[in-house]
């Protein structure tokens, strides 16, 4: 798994093209069955039915909607492990800040030799905790601004 790499945002015609094929397979999604039946035709006109688990074809269909409205995707396996700067570009903190959040206990590491690893659910466990705290200061500072007939 590479997740240095930067996908590329997708062209106009990938976009149109992505918008199209997301219509078409949601169309024939059947959410109430295990699997999902893909026909796959190759070059010479040669095909297979290709079975699929349903939650991988609605992820082919959520992929292709991301790239319809111009969005760059990449997928990140769950038990993945990522280096202190990976992970810190996926917070959008730099790789100091990082260290010092995972020094400091905020974020569950372990080290490969001498250095830092963060899989990537404990990642998006501190960052949904973040994105929940932020929201309930949000809200008390809602609520002070509306007792104090601030205007919002």
């Amino acid at each position: 798994m590479n997740t240095n790499a930067r996908p590329n945002l997708p062209t106009e015609a990938e976009a149109t093209l992505a918008r199209e094929s997301s219509r078409l397979l949601s169309l024939y999604l059947s959410s109430h069955e295990e699997t999902q039946t893909i026909r796959v035709v190759d070059q010479g006109g040669e095909h297979e039915a290709v079975r699929v688990p349903t939650a991988a074809y609605r992820l082919l269909i959520d992929i292709l909607a991301e790239m319809a409205q111009g969005n760059a995707v990449s997928l990140i396996p769950v038990h993945a492990e990522l280096t202190t700067q990976e992970a810190a570009d996926m917070l959008n903190v730099s790789r100091p800040y990082l260290v010092k959040l995972l020094d400091g206990g905020g974020i569950p590491f372990h080290k490969v030799g001498t250095h830092r690893r963060v899989y990537y659910q404990d990642l998006v466990n501190y960052k949904n905790h973040v994105d929940t705290e932020r929201l309930k200061a949000l809200e008390a500072l809602t609520a002070q601004a509306q007792e104090l007939n601030m205007g919002y």
